[in-house]
């Protein structure tokens, strides 16, 4: 039995063998991510500059396009060497962070898409009292406590991985890390861990979405009280993206909780969806489908527009 002191590094599963297609699927992820890189960006830019942005939801909207940014980069650019590099290798700590911070961002999220989702219902419940009960103070505690929640609860179970032991086959069915991939690759008892990151999951995951269904439920209620067609559609519009960003999340999310680890590929394209598909989607999503935020990029162009001619 070999402990992680010997067994210092991980070999990564790649999702093609054949090296000419790695290199277009490292073209093709490539072009991927920086197109996520530059949306997210233009994200915080346009609600950073746009004064008609600074209100709850588009706060709210910066912190998820800065989430997606640091998920799509906690993954993606180790995912891009392996696909060029021969080795396929990660140090063992190196795999313990990037699985920290993969579950850290994602627990993060699944608290954002909670609190986005009460954020909708009391602008629809209660437009007039929206600016009052969706106080800054209120609005920077939520986020706040997003990102503590799962932090200390990513680093809960980080430090409870860092003490096993790794040994036998060093093969990582996945082409990142995370912590259920990485416990049957060790040699001790990782039934405390598995417990551990069960119930992190209920929590983060399952917990939230019983939050959002629960919002939902009310949104819906109070859309179907309004009497005329075009308030109806006003007001289920304004939920359209953030209901799109959480469909895609949970989808990804249910769909890689029921498949085993087993590194197959229906596996790795759900993997793929969430980590780096999902990240480039949402600024798209919420560009296209929502008027203020258009609105706003078309200032910001015309302002730039002007100050080159």
């Amino acid at each position: 039995m070999r402990n992680h002191s010997i067994v210092n590094e991980f070999i990564l599963l790649t999702l093609s063998a054949d090296p000419q297609t790695q290199i277009l699927l490292f073209i093709l992820f490539l072009v991927i991510y920086l197109l996520s890189l530059m949306g997210n960006l233009v994200m915080l830019l346009v609600i950073r500059a746009d004064s008609h942005l600074h209100m709850p939801m588009y706060f709210f909207l910066r912190q998820l396009s800065f989430l997606d940014l640091c998920h799509s980069s906690v993954t993606v650019p180790k995912m891009l060497e392996n696909l060029l590099s021969e080795s396929k290798t990660v140090f063992v700590g190196s795999c313990l962070a990037q699985a920290f911070f993969v579950f850290a961002t994602g627990g993060t999220e699944a608290c954002l898409l909670a609190v986005m989702a009460y954020d909708r219902y009391v602008a629809i419940s209660s437009p007039l009292l929206y600016g009052q009960v969706m106080s800054n103070q209120l609005c920077v505690g939520m986020v706040w406590g997003s990102w503590g929640l799962a932090f200390v609860d990513a680093l809960i179970n980080i430090l409870l991985a860092v003490n096993l032991d790794y040994c036998e086959d060093q093969t990582l069915p996945h082409f990142s890390c995370e912590l259920s991939s990485l416990f049957p690759l060790s040699c001790s008892d990782t039934s405390i861990n598995f417990t551990l990151l069960l119930c992190s999951s209920v929590l983060h995951f399952f917990g939230t979405f019983i939050l959002i269904v629960f919002s939902y439920a009310r949104i819906v209620s109070t859309i179907l009280s309004i009497s005329s067609t075009s308030g109806r559609s006003k007001a289920f519009s304004t939920c359209s993206s953030h209901l799109t960003t959480v469909i895609l999340f949970y989808g990804s999310g249910f769909l890689s909780y029921l498949l085993p680890t087993s590194g197959s590929h229906l596996e790795m394209m759900v993997s793929l969806q969430y980590s780096v598909v999902t990240p480039m989607l949402n600024p798209l999503v919420y560009s296209l489908q929502n008027k203020e935020v258009k609105t706003a990029m078309r200032r910001m162009l015309r302002r730039y527009v002007k100050s080159f001619t």
